[in-house]
């Protein structure tokens, strides 16, 4: 009776499970701060993608590692990239599966910020050169969408400029719209080698105290074109999720990020709580604020238990 009368209804093809892509053969890391999850290289990611594919899965997400990183973060719009390469094995073997790149630098770049530095602070319009490279040389690789997450301002427009100039109209973007200063990001700075070498991202990521600042944020990036727009975090941020679900007719998602994962891990193997229902309510309460598409480290294990 309880599942017959339920409002709000979880499923495995709302997910994208994040992956995190890195030089080498046979690379499987488990990364310290998120168990479960792995650096991995592309023959390992493309065992990844034909296990997500098989649970349902509603597609996966990249970041890359690459072998080098410099000032100007060239491995990031190498058309032989890392992420290029992982998207070019993963559509050969699960040509089915959604691929979804993250479009930003602080990989690549040798200090960890999201664009190229002038003055001990990130220019924001050289930023975008380099963001519409790599979002065209994704495409041209078969990226299925690109994410861009760097929250440089005219980034959703310059990139579907680029796009469209080169023959990719049809390809979506999905905008980390409104992307804050958030403490919950610290285990993914492990995953993705990303921390800064100095200062830190709050001169161009959201203020947490911000509201009605995210809704012009979102406005704004589907002015320039994004067709689907993220939240992120999540859990710290419903009242926001709700906001934009209510305010803007388009697709809503949200990131369950790499803290959000980590505390209910951390928790339940102290025996404080219990992982699988921590995570089943976590997901139930994002997708009822209105979220319809979630990127989760939990996409595996909840495809898992329901079916």
């Amino acid at each position: 009776m309880r599942a017959l009368v339920r409002e709000t209804h979880v499923e495995p093809s709302q997910f994208i499970l994040p992956l995190f892509v890195c030089p080498g053969e046979g690379v499987r890391r488990e990364i310290g701060s998120m168990p479960d999850n792995y650096q991995l290289s592309i023959d390992e990611l493309v065992k990844e993608c034909v296990e997500v594919n098989a649970l349902g899965i509603g597609g996966v997400i990249l970041f890359g590692l690459p072998e080098t990183k410099d000032e100007m973060a060239s491995g990031a719009y190498d058309d032989n990239g890392i992420v290029q390469r992982a998207i070019r094995a993963v559509r050969r073997e699960t040509p089915e599966l959604l691929v979804v790149t993250d479009v930003c630098n602080c990989e690549y770049t040798s200090h960890g910020h999201c664009g190229y530095i002038i003055d001990g602070d990130v220019d924001n319009d050289t930023t975008l050169q380099w963001l519409a490279k790599s979002a065209l040389s994704h495409a041209r690789a078969g990226a299925h969408m690109v994410a861009p997450s760097d929250m440089m301002d005219g980034r959703v427009w310059a990139i579907r400029q680029a796009l469209d100039a080169n023959g990719y109209e049809k390809i979506p973007v999905m905008s980390y719209a409104a992307k804050f200063a958030s403490v919950f990001y610290g285990p993914f700075r492990e995953a993705a080698e990303s921390t800064p070498q100095f200062g830190d991202r709050r001169s161009y990521q959201m203020d947490p105290a911000n509201g009605r600042e995210a809704m012009r944020e979102i406005e704004q990036d589907l002015q320039e074109g994004a067709d689907i727009i993220m939240v992120k975090p999540a859990l710290a941020y419903l009242d926001l999720i709700r906001q934009a679900r209510d305010r803007f007719d388009v697709p809503i998602a949200a990131y369950q990020v790499s803290g959000e994962y980590a505390m209910i891990v951390a928790a339940a193997r102290n025996g404080w709580i219990d992982q699988e229902r921590a995570m089943l309510e976590t997901l139930t309460s994002i997708t009822r604020a209105g979220a319809s598409i979630i990127l989760t480290y939990f996409a595996k294990a909840a495809a898992r238990v329901l079916g």
